[in-house]
């Protein structure tokens, strides 16, 4: 089933809007302007500079209300790339700015000169002294960190709402703090050392024994200078009162002035004031983190009150009590949620007023978890709590399901309510802080000036710590709505600081949307020394200039993005970036967010003109081709949005009625392609792997990479002709035999039996015989059609696997157990849209099993383990991920060996049945990290639940990956050879 050639009339918006006034220019429309782009090509390499209009496009925006393009994108690989570039701005007057994972929510990530990619080579985390410390690269998430620390007990400080997608670099860079982190677990808290690189290329260790004496031989003027300032903040009382005062509370507004008093060297200033810079002093290479405690004996409670007002009353109690984390959400947020999977769908009919304090208590012990309960329970008998808490007595769970459910929901908060906003707007999120005692009356005075100023924002935030987030949305191409978005900003700063005393940015970072209102905040003696502090570390304004200091009044107006309306599956996206980690294409090309964005730039645009084209033109294999279609995005992002349903369905526009019928007619007549399919396999397996690629090759340039697979040696020989015999009587489950398992084999070199003699074996060896229909030939789960768009051929494959799937079950009465996950994910749920009415009431009837889940919880407990290996290494796949089934793979390999490990940096492998094939690039790029986490030791057993996942593993790593279910078969099958370390009936 051959993808078809672009057409890029085909992807052009249906019904185009007026021109937006944020669109990109004409001037744009060839890229970056020739001599930069051979400027920089010739410095660095012409593979490390991004310069198509696309490029500049999908660089553009990140999770602020701002966008600018930039003029051309940099992938740095190392430390000397970065300093050729800092070193090439400083000869020709250029400026410059750093993006990483692009969460930042203040235009923080975003340039209009030389925008340079620090996320795509700089990931990486080395555990130190057993946990106490860790020395992580800028572009690794805070979860990746947290993953490799939590195998020694312990954590990162900071624990940003965005932890899944934010990288290290930019949580030191802005001094995220998250739920629990306050004053006392942040980075500047927290970190060790850091390196660095100046503006002037000067790279600095602070860990650095002598790194004081190199900075005064390469930089003597920075030196004098920062602690000449540093004498002239001290000899000054109040201005140090002042400082200490304001950092008593969560505060990111404007530098870190408190370096000055915390250093006594300028390494040590500088490693202070680097917190918080928000790239605008130096990049930020490396940081190693003093790690914390991981506490793993939690209690947590969801708690509603009637008001705002009486939930903020409630926060000091339970900080009082010892709690770790209490979490505010206001009625609005509630509401927003249920998009979110797993929130209850009643909060959507909660009151306007309802709002909810989540509450966390961690202790290192079980004593110490029972002391923080006696105390919360204390606490709760003096509140006045509502539906839907059932009672008092049980409002607090030590189940840790439950509790991951709460902050789910909670953490959700940003993208949940954006993505609920009225389509076509503008999400600003803003945060401020007082202090903790002040909250409820900060609460009411928030409230009073939204409805001043007709907003009827969302609240949530950091109750415990006096920190608030809100969010408003607002139409940027209406400048009445920007003039009262303007005024509302006015009103809340002078609210925030004349009458609370409190931070105009608690842990968002200045950014460009309060760099106008420092002053406000600071003074103006305060506010200067920090802009001779910008001047001395960086006088040629080099590193990201206005996005902390700013003397233009209306700044905050400048370059706020319009949203136009797009597909209604992506039109609630509100570019938070959640999806990108998980994104299979995006080191390649384009990431779900920026299939969005560049989307949306279409829509800006009017018809025909020169940028549109461009960007059509890249659209079909940046976006289209290039999307894995795995889904995973889906699971990343908080409101469940599937860019890769999205990319499916624009593979389908691309269709003519013609290529429509023809892949309906291959799918009604799927018995004759899968006996061709397999017998051109099996011709394959006869020729040389050297021959086939060579082949293969050609005819991919002659005709297109789309229409012809390439060929890869990892790809396993023809299955068997025949199935394995089974019975019908006395089964208990059907046993369907996936197309793919039986058009492929099993792995070259595989001595054992095939994937459905496995299965057939292990099962009968359980107790628990399956049965293999003799029609099962000729059906499919239509993952195949689905995955390409061809909504016809869809069709037809998916009533006819229902209505057959019916048969062989006997109504529904048996399992029907599947061999591949994504063809289990495919008849368990995605057939369901293309089913005809009568047929949507069999399948609801059937009970669709992964072979995985059936090995884990029907056969173990009743198979003896005859041999183990002493090592396994499991690539979960993407489908997996989507059943839910990966807890299931594990305990089938525990099974097997005696340490089972799961590499941190798991993603989909990209295959996605023949992608892998059409686009080896992908597969290649998708695999990069976790091949080489794979690779840094040798294992036993390499395995997998799916064939062509595995192939593209073998392909990844070199390494030959099979199904679980044959290591199982291996380790149960009584007698025969091999090394036996262990005899025993599971559990």
């Amino acid at each position: 089933m051959p993808l078809l050639e672009p057409k890029p009339e085909a992807l052009a918006p249906a019904a185009p809007q007026a021109p937006a006034p944020d669109r990109v220019p004409a001037a744009l429309a060839e890229g970056t302007p020739l001599s930069l782009r051979r400027d920089l090509s010739a410095l660095l390499g012409a593979e490390k500079v991004l310069w198509k209009v696309s490029d500049l496009v999908r660089y553009a925006a990140d999770a602020s209300p701002y966008r600018f393009v930039p003029q051309v994108v940099v992938v740095a690989e190392d430390v000397d790339d970065v300093s050729a570039v800092l070193s090439y701005a400083h000869g020709k007057g250029r400026e410059v700015v750093f993006r990483a994972a692009g969460t930042s929510l203040n235009g923080q990530a975003q340039g209009e000169d030389i925008l340079v990619d620090v996320r795509r080579h700089w990931s990486g985390v080395e555990v130190l002294d057993g946990g106490a410390r860790a020395r992580v690269r800028p572009g690794t998430t805070v979860v990746r960190a947290n993953a490799a620390l939590a195998r020694h007990g312990r954590v990162l400080g900071p624990d940003p709402a965005s932890a899944v997608a934010c990288t290290l670099g930019g949580v030191v860079a802005n001094n995220a703090s998250g739920m629990a982190a306050g004053t006392t677990r942040n980075s500047y808290r927290t970190l060790a050392s850091l390196t660095f690189v100046l503006p002037s290329g000067t790279i600095v260790d602070t860990a650095d024994p002598n790194a004081d004496e190199d900075l005064a031989h390469a930089e003597p003027a920075l030196c004098e200078g920062l602690l000449a300032l540093k004498r002239e903040i001290e000899a000054d009382p109040e201005l140090v009162r002042r400082i200490r005062a304001k950092h008593e509370l969560k505060n990111t507004s404007g530098y870190r002035l408190d370096a000055f008093l915390d250093g006594g060297t300028p390494v040590q200033i500088l490693r202070g004031l680097m917190v918080g810079s928000q790239g605008t002093f130096a990049f930020i290479a490396e940081v190693v983190f003093d790690t914390l405690p991981l506490d793993r004996h939690l209690s947590s409670a969801l708690l509603f009150f009637p008001t705002l007002s009486a939930a903020a009353a409630a926060v000091p109690l339970f900080n009082e009590a010892g709690a770790r984390a209490v979490e505010l959400m206001d009625g609005n947020t509630l509401r927003a949620s249920v998009s979110v999977a797993g929130v209850p769908a009643d909060w959507a009919d909660l009151p306007k007023e309802t709002t909810a304090l989540l509450v966390e208590f961690r202790a290192p012990d079980e004593a110490g978890r029972e002391a923080h309960e006696r105390a919360a329970a204390e606490v709760l008998g003096r509140l006045d709590l509502v539906a839907p808490v059932p009672s008092v007595t049980n409002a607090f769970t030590r189940d840790a399901a439950t509790a991951a459910g709460y902050w789910k929901a909670r953490k959700a908060f940003v993208t949940a309510v954006g993505g609920a906003r009225p389509s076509g707007t503008t999400l600003i999120t803003e945060d401020f802080a007082v202090p903790p005692a002040r909250l409820a009356e900060a609460c009411e005075a928030l409230l009073g000036l939204q409805e001043r100023h007709g907003f009827d924002a969302a609240v949530a935030g950091h109750a415990a710590h006096g920190n608030l987030h809100f969010l408003l949305a607002f139409d940027a191409g209406d400048p009445a709505d920007v003039r009262r978005y303007a005024d509302f900003m006015d009103d809340f700063c002078r609210m925030t600081v004349e009458r609370f005393d409190g931070s105009l940015k608690a842990e968002h970072a200045t950014g460009r949307n309060m760099s106008p209102f420092l002053e406000l905040e600071w003074g103006r003696a305060a506010t200067d020394l920090m802009w001779r502090t910008k001047e001395l570390i960086d006088p040629d304004g080099v590193l990201a200039p206005r996005v902390v200091l700013n003397r233009d009044p209306e700044a905050h107006l400048r370059g706020l993005k319009t949203i136009p309306r797009v597909e209604a599956e992506a039109d609630p996206c509100i570019e938070c970036g959640f999806c990108e980690p998980t994104c299979p294409s995006g080191d390649l090309t384009t990431t779900p967010r920026q299939r969005i964005v560049l989307r949306r730039e279409l829509m800006r645009q009017p018809a025909a003109t020169a940028v549109g084209a461009e960007l059509l033109d890249a659209y079909g294999y940046d976006a289209v081709d290039t999307c894995a279609g795995d889904s995973t995005c889906r699971i990343a992002c908080p409101v469940g949005i599937d860019t890769g349903a999205l990319m499916k369905d624009f593979r389908h526009r691309r269709h003519s009625p013609r290529e429509e019928r023809v892949a309906a007619l291959a799918a009604r007549n799927f018995a004759a392609v899968e006996a061709s399919a397999r017998l051109a396999v099996a011709a394959a397996d006869r020729i040389s792997d050297r021959l086939l690629t060579s082949v293969t090759g050609l005819a991919r340039k002659v005709v297109r990479p789309d229409l012809v697979p390439g060929w890869l040696p990892e790809v396993p020989g023809a299955a068997a002709r025949t199935l394995p015999r089974t019975s019908r009587s006395a089964a208990h489950a059907v046993y369907y035999p996936a197309c793919v398992n039986r058009i492929f084999g099993d792995p070259k070199g595989h001595p054992g039996p095939s994937l459905p003699e496995a299965v057939v074996a292990v099962s009968a060896r359980a107790g628990k015989p399956v049965w293999i229909p003799a029609d099962v030939r000729g059906t499919c789960c239509a993952t195949i059609w689905h995955s390409k768009g061809y909504a016809d051929g869809n069709t037809v494959m998916a009533n006819r696997i229902v209505e057959a799937a019916w048969g062989w079950t006997a109504g529904g009465r048996l399992p029907l157990v599947v061999d591949a996950s994504s063809c289990t994910l495919g008849i368990a749920h995605e057939v369901v849209p293309y089913l005809t009415e009568e047929n949507r009431e069999l399948h609801a009837e059937l009970d669709v099993v992964d072979s995985v889940v059936w090995a884990a919880e029907e056969l173990l407990p009743e198979l003896t383990v005859h041999r183990t290996v002493a090592s396994a290494v499991l690539h979960p796949t993407c489908s997996m991920q989507h059943l839910g089934d990966e807890a299931q793979l594990r305990r089938v390999a525990e099974a097997c060996a005696e340490e089972v490990v799961v590499p941190d940096d798991l993603r989909c492998c990209a295959f996605a049945g023949d992608r892998g094939l059409l686009h080896r690039e992908l597969t290649e790029s998708a695999t990069a990290r976790e091949a080489a986490e794979v690779g840094r030791r040798e294992y036993d057993a390499y395995l997998s639940a799916n064939r062509m996942c595995e192939v593209g593993m073998d392909h990844a790593t070199g390494h030959p990956y099979r199904s679980v279910l044959l290591e199982l078969e291996r380790a149960t099958r009584p007698g025969g050879t091999g090394p036996q370390t262990s005899s025993h009936k599971n559990p």
